[in-house]
């Protein structure tokens, strides 16, 4: 089945022309040997090996037929486009002859053509001179039209002087743009001087044109056909202006004239001249008031004209409202800048405010229902820009604030006289004492952050930190005055009268302000006081507590100097007279609400214990024998007894009691062997650790038995056990001083023993 010598010598010189040819051979004889071996791996396949031939053999057939037919119909299909390509180059060569032959009469001709050049210029010769000749009556009768546009406008007939005056334009703008395509620029001068008329015209006809455009708000109420001839000329200049401008081959003189422009610029004008730069604003008392109401009044009415009249009687292309409103806005926005660099009160910079930020956009002005929805204000911008608000809104408290100031000062010095009455202050319907400070005062400062919550926000919560800052200094003042008026009265106790009445009375004050402050805060979520307001309602009412527990030591005082003493131990009636003299002041301190009179009670509790304990540290007597110790153990059992039952009754709970530290010092007397003081001087510096050496050396001192060996054997257990003080620990002993030792008698230039 190989091939022959002869078929490989035949076959080689195709393949070396067709290599694709011998490669697709190759796959082919490759897949054919794949396929046989697929098919006859077994020897009982074999018997098929005919049907399979003949079966190839047939498509082998049906395949070269269809093969052949295709080729044929593609060399049919190049036989006939080779025909084509005949037939066009015997064409080509047949056209190129035609155009050499015209090439050769063109060049014969040449001559001839350049006979016809002269011809050509003096039929543009004839051309211009025809030109002239139509144009001459018009260039003879232009004076005798210059006078009869003067007399059209003299008249105010507009249409008609427009239009002659459009003719000598057009007429004048024709010859000079011949002579500037010829380039006669020197004839243009002399064109210039003859037509020099329509200069003048031109400036009459504007002239009128901006008169009308200026008078356009009454016209078109009155009579509108003025305006609109206004109108309707300047929009013919502007189409001349439009259709020079596309053609930009030659420009005359005096265009473009802008006049669409100008009547914008006219129409402006006269607004902001005759609204605001010929005004001059009182802004003293209510002139500023009736201003900006004749302002608002006098816009809407304006804009109310220009939307249902002069709209009609322009192009709609000139977006005359929106114009209009704009220039109102950019106006004011100026005048309102000039009126606020005065030096204005608070009512006028509030006046203001309210009128740009709230009148200006509600439906009384530019919000106007007549006005919608052509004129959209918020399309325009803020009248007052957020930096201006800011700067007035500060400007603004600045006055607010010494209106303030001087009102409060006012208040405190009525308060200040009202003490120094021959009468108590008032009460309320609980029986406290009261005055209408606190009233006066937060109804000033609420009344001010109400008045600026119907601006903005910002300018509330200004007025409210101003408020609280101005709160705090009134409160130092109040104290100064509280200071002031206990001066007065330690000059002369019977001055004021009712020196412990007003004082409660402003304890009273003083809570009703830290009670209501909160109120004050615009927003009801964060109502919380100020830390440093806080303090200074703390040291005001510190301050009253004070001067009442000043004036309870001075009745104190003359009771507790003979203390302690032998008249007193022998069963004296000083600690009666003192439970007499807090009694007394307990029945004025009920005058007061109970957390400060609850305050004052447990004051008043450790003045008195104090003053007790000072008393008795003041050196003043020693127990001469065991026999006056017990006596004087009984006396301070008796007095811390019914002092201690006394403010039990008043309603001050022992444990919160100072006088515990008289029961305590007693039990330190009463001991009776002097060895063990050790131990209980050691619990008595435990239970009290302000306690020092100089307490417990006087204590000893009031004993009278104690040798210096014991002394020493304390002091010096108190070095050794060195106390600490709590961090909720009432002092009482560290507030009470120990007199001096005095030192021994010595003669000059002795020796002391």
């Amino acid at each position: 089945m190989g091939m022959s010598a002869e078929d490989e010598r035949a076959a080689s010189p195709r393949d070396e022309e067709w290599p694709e040819a011998e490669k697709a051979e190759k796959l082919a004889r490759g897949a054919a040997l794949k396929w046989a071996s697929g098919v006859f791996y077994r020897p009982e396949k074999l018997e098929g090996l005919g049907q399979y031939r003949s079966r190839e053999t047939q498509r082998n057939s049906s395949i070269q037929s269809r093969l052949k037919s295709t080729v044929q119909s593609y060399l049919e299909g190049v036989s006939a486009g080779l025909e084509q390509l005949r037939s066009a180059v015997q064409e080509v060569q047949s056209v190129c002859q035609d155009l050499g032959a015209a090439r050769w009469a063109l060049l014969d001709s040449a001559d001839r053509f350049q006979d016809l050049q002269q011809m050509r210029v003096l039929m543009a010769e004839h051309v211009q001179l025809a030109s002239v000749v139509q144009v001459l009556p018009q260039l003879f009768s232009v004076h005798e039209v210059f006078s009869h546009t003067l007399q059209l406008l003299r008249g105010q007939h507009l249409l008609e002087a427009h239009a002659e005056l459009m003719m000598m334009e057009h007429l004048r703008d024709d010859i000079l743009s011949q002579l500037h395509l010829r380039g006669l620029s020197s004839a243009q001068a002399t064109v210039l001087s003859y037509f020099g008329g329509l200069q003048e015209l031109n400036e009459n006809l504007a002239k009128q044109l901006w008169d009308i455009v200026g008078s356009s708000l009454r016209l078109v109420r009155e009579d509108p056909v003025l305006f609109v001839t206004a109108v309707r000329i300047i929009e013919r200049e502007e189409k001349i202006d439009d259709t020079l401008l596309l053609e930009a081959t030659f420009l005359p003189p005096g265009r473009p004239k802008g006049w669409r422009q100008k009547f914008y610029h006219v129409l402006q004008e006269t607004i902001t001249g005759a609204r605001f730069h010929a005004v001059r604003v009182n802004v003293e008392g209510p002139g500023l008031a009736r201003h900006l109401a004749a302002l608002q009044k006098d816009i809407v009415s304006e804009l109310r004209v220009v939307k249902d009249l002069m709209v009609q009687c322009v192009p709609a292309h000139y977006n005359i409202l929106s114009v209009c409103a704009a220039t109102y806005h950019q106006a004011l926005t100026g005048h309102l800048q000039d009126i606020l660099r005065e030096d204005l009160d608070k009512q006028a910079l509030f006046l203001l405010l309210e009128w740009a930020l709230r009148v200006y956009h509600s439906p009384e002005m530019m919000g106007h229902p007549d006005l919608l929805p052509e004129v959209d204000v918020s399309a325009l911008g803020p009248l007052m820009s957020p930096e201006l608000v800011d700067q007035t809104e500060r400007k603004y408290v600045v006055k607010v604030k010494a209106s303030v100031l001087e009102w409060m000062q006012r208040t405190l010095e009525v308060e200040f006289k009202e003490w120094f009455r021959e009468e108590e202050p008032e009460t309320d319907h609980q029986g406290f004492f009261q005055s209408a400070l606190p009233v006066i005062v937060m109804q000033m400062l609420n009344e001010n952050i109400q008045v600026a919550s119907l601006i903005t926000d910002s300018l509330q919560q200004k007025v409210y930190n101003m408020a609280l800052e101005e709160l705090e200094a009134f409160l130092g003042c109040l104290r100064e005055a509280l200071v002031q008026c206990g001066k007065e009265h330690q000059k002369d106790r019977t001055v004021p009268k009712y020196y412990v009445s007003y004082l409660l009375a402003m304890l009273n004050n003083n809570l009703a302000l830290s009670s209501s402050v909160s109120s004050l805060h615009p927003d009801t979520a964060r109502r919380e006081v100020p830390a440093s307001l806080r303090a200074a309602l703390d040291r005001t009412q510190k301050k009253a507590c004070q001067l009442l527990l000043e004036e309870l030591l001075l009745d104190l005082q003359p009771l507790c100097l003979q203390l302690p003493s032998r008249k007193w131990l022998s069963g004296s009636q000083l600690v009666s007279g003192m439970c007499e003299v807090i009694d007394k002041y307990a029945k004025d301190f009920s005058r007061v609400r109970k957390p400060v009179f609850m305050l004052l009670l447990t004051e008043s509790e450790l003045l008195v214990a104090s003053q007790y304990l000072r008393a008795l540290m003041q050196k003043k007597m020693a127990c001469k024998s065991e026999e006056e110790r017990g006596q004087l153990c009984d006396r301070l059992l008796q007095d811390a007894t019914q002092l201690r039952e006394l403010f039990c009754g008043l309603g001050l709970d022992q444990s919160q009691q100072s006088l515990e530290a008289v029961f305590a010092l007693r039990e330190l007397i009463c001991l009776k062997d002097p060895a063990l003081l050790s131990l209980e001087v050691l619990g008595f510096i435990t239970k009290y650790p302000d306690v020092s050496d100089e307490h417990i050396s006087t204590l000893l001192d009031l004993r009278g038995d104690v040798s210096k060996e014991v002394r020493h054997m304390v002091l010096e257990m108190m070095a050794q056990h060195p106390q600490v003080l709590p961090d909720n620990y009432r002092p009482i002993f560290s507030t009470i001083l120990v007199p001096a030792p005095e030192l021994p008698f010595c003669l000059r230039k002795g020796k002391c023993a």
